[in-house]
């Protein structure tokens, strides 16, 4: 047991280092491949030996339960709020103020970063809490979500007996931008800003969808230190990167105010070349001691002010708007605009993201208007300025019909955008097409988006329902598409017709419905043509159907397009019945299984099918109502649960042999 503890203690401190200069300092060591199978024998063996897990593990840092609720905590000392400084003038009083009590001063500038303020607590160096500022006495127990936020160290190189500091916790502009593109494709109400999207992220109940967000920290302050003595904030940033802490390596010690004034002009003119987003620079006098003199009011300290860089905005006119269709179907307007220079860049488009933001700003065709670049990428029109305006501005109003293919538009309840609900619009034939041939889908082998990418491009297919006219000749005209590789690719197409009715309800595409949702519409609805004729109140009848995913059917299968196509999908002799038993005569008919790991040969979807081809049901979670957990590697607390309750354990072999027993 003894070298087993050694090895796990040995690889986790590999991971750590790995870590930290992935995360921290941007200079991997090794290779992904590498990296993953250091976890991966971690995560095997603190699996075997759970007796070996410990709370600094880098394997602790996501899967943490969703939460009901934050917990509140008290902080030991105020997280202030700092006074803002506007001009050289207002930094020159700060200073002026400073000198009546200490001839001699100096300063640390540090990058003010547009986050969210957290607090971490450590003891014998081990991370314990992590808070938000809240109202500055008391905020909300963040510590599960903070532990996925990978350049934040779980346990210190050194440990001390109990460290408090302070950071910010910010989106980086690449993943904000990613993230908005996510939400404004599913149709949800996107982020005004990175610092709400880290604030969003950070506060969700479920740390798993933060993992998801990656989000970043610079850590900035020591709140509180036992046993080690920091005189200057320049040597506890210092202390705090040597710690294993990320801090933002753009800090400058200064020796006076015009020092520090020069670096605020630096970065103001630089930040639009950071990979975060910055709002201004932070002056803090640097000795300790000089700060302990100068105390604080009830809301900020004394030592330490924010430069808040202009705003970057600017006014222009909008001329028209042009309506496009994205690649889901989402239907966004973007505001044509008559050209300016804007943070770096001229513009003369800005995405408007849905016709409800539309209306709620009151924004007009030849209103003047505000606009800025969110995190200093995408532009954005802020507000108009009603009292420019002649009488002569438009209404923006959203279309009735898709302006690609004249579709009449949806929109779908709880979601603010509209959209095109026909699946072989032109607008998203490429999605559409890409998603159709997938392996849980129609699971059509060579029918990837390079291929379909020329499809499109050539005109070879227009509708779904044109994969399956292709002709060898028009495989063979490909790029990279020999005789053979086009015979395999036809087989494959024809393979597809003889996929059951679920695989085809999956290869649709419709909003909310995936693939184990079709397998149970398809236990009820068992031919394509019972799907026109359902109503919502028919589809809500089957366990696990909610509103939102019927009303999404009945709009679905009520647009006229997409009948035609399933319509001559049908005529080119693509099944649309789920054949077999009905399921009470089948023999695992009401068994309930959870799959939980990676099996060795079988993929879940594979599994999921298997299972229910025998009449069992696959569920998400272990109760005392489950029957089987099937586990593979890594199962996680399934397993521990399975183990508590009882219930029967089965290995892929073990499955198999119950699917292939005589009923």
């Amino acid at each position: 047991m003894a070298s087993l503890r050694e090895r796990a203690e040995q690889l986790r401190e590999q991971i750590r280092k790995h870590d930290y200069h992935y995360y921290v300092l941007d200079d991997p060591l090794v290779s992904d491949q590498e990296y993953d199978q250091l976890m991966r024998e971690l995560l095997e063996l603190e699996k075997n030996h759970p007796e070996l897990v410990t709370p600094d593990s880098p394997t602790q840092r996501v899967g943490g339960k969703a939460l009901d609720k934050f917990e509140r905590i008290v902080h030991r000392q105020p997280l202030l709020s700092l006074d803002n400084a506007f001009s050289f003038q207002e930094l020159q009083d700060f200073d002026r103020r400073i000198s009546r009590l200490f001839d001699q001063r100096d300063y640390v500038a540090e990058l003010k970063i547009d986050g969210v303020s957290i607090a971490l607590v450590y003891e014998n160096g081990i991370l314990v809490n992590a808070a938000t500022r809240g109202d500055g006495l008391v905020g909300e127990d963040v510590t599960a979500n903070v532990k996925t936020i990978h350049s934040i160290p779980l346990k210190l190189r050194t440990p001390v007996s109990r460290l408090e500091v302070r950071g910010e916790i910010y989106m980086p502009k690449a993943e904000f931008v990613r993230l908005n593109q996510q939400k404004e494709e599913q149709g949800e109400r996107v982020f005004a800003n990175p610092r709400n999207a880290a604030a969003g992220s950070l506060r969700q109940l479920d740390p798993g969808i933060t993992a998801q967000r990656n989000l970043a920290a610079f850590i900035y302050d020591i709140l509180y230190i036992e046993g080690t003595s920091i005189s200057t904030q320049w040597e506890a940033l210092n202390y705090l990167r040597e710690q294993g802490f990320p801090v933002n390596p753009e800090a400058r010690w200064a020796q006076d105010i015009q020092q520090v004034w020069e670096f605020c002009q630096e970065f103001h003119g630089k930040r639009h070349d950071l990979p975060y987003e910055i709002d201004g620079v932070v002056i803090k006098l640097n000795s300790i001691a000089q700060q302990e003199a100068l105390g604080a009011t009830v809301r900020s300290p004394r030592w330490a002010v924010a430069y808040k860089f202009p705003a970057e905005e600017k006014e222009t006119r909008i001329k028209a708007v042009e309506i496009n269709v994205g690649r889901t179907g989402v239907i966004v307007p973007t505001a044509i605009m008559e050209p300016v220079f804007l943070a770096g860049t001229t513009v003369s488009r800005a995405s408007m993201h849905n016709f409800d933001l539309v209306r709620e700003k009151d924004i007009r065709i030849g209103d003047i208007v505000l606009v800025r670049k969110a995190a200093d990428i995408i532009p954005e029109v802020i507000r108009p300025l009603p009292e420019r305006r002649t009488g002569q501005e438009i209404e923006i109003i959203p279309p009735e019909n898709c302006p690609a293919c004249g579709s009449q538009v949806i929109r779908s309840p709880g979601e603010v955008a509209i959209r095109c609900e026909n699946i072989s619009c032109p607008a998203r034939i490429k999605e559409s097409l890409i998603f159709f041939a997938s392996r849980s889908a129609m699971d059509i082998e060579g029918l990837g988006p390079a291929i379909v990418e020329q499809l499109v491009q050539r005109g070879l297919v227009t509708k779904l329902e044109d994969l399956y006219r292709l002709q060898a000749a028009d495989l063979e005209s490909l790029e990279r598409m020999g005789p053979k590789s086009a015979a395999n690719l036809l087989q494959a197409i024809e393979a597809s017709k003889e996929r059951p009715l679920h695989r085809l309800i999956t290869a649709l595409g419709i909003r909310h419905i995936g693939a184990k949702t079709a397998r149970l519409l398809t236990q009820r609805f068992r031919n394509i043509e019972d799907f026109y004729h359902a109503t919502q109140e028919e589809f809500t009848a089957i366990p696990e159907i909610g509103d939102i995913m019927a009303a999404s059917l009945v709009a679905f299968f009520q647009e006229p397009r997409n009948r035609e196509t399933i319509a001559n999908l049908q005529k080119a002799g693509v099944n649309t019945v789920e054949p077999g038993a009905d399921q009470g005569d089948l023999p695992l008919a009401g068994k309930v299984f959870v799959l939980t790991g990676t099996l060795p040969n079988l993929t879940r979807n594979e599994a999921t099918e298997l299972i229910e081809s025998k009449g069992g049901r696959v569920s998400s979670s272990v109760s005392r109502k489950t029957d089987y957990v099937v586990v593979g590697s890594d199962p996680g607390s399934k397993y521990d649960k399975a183990v508590q309750l009882g219930i029967t354990i089965l290995d892929e072999e073990a499955l198999l042999n119950l699917l292939n027993s005589p009923g």
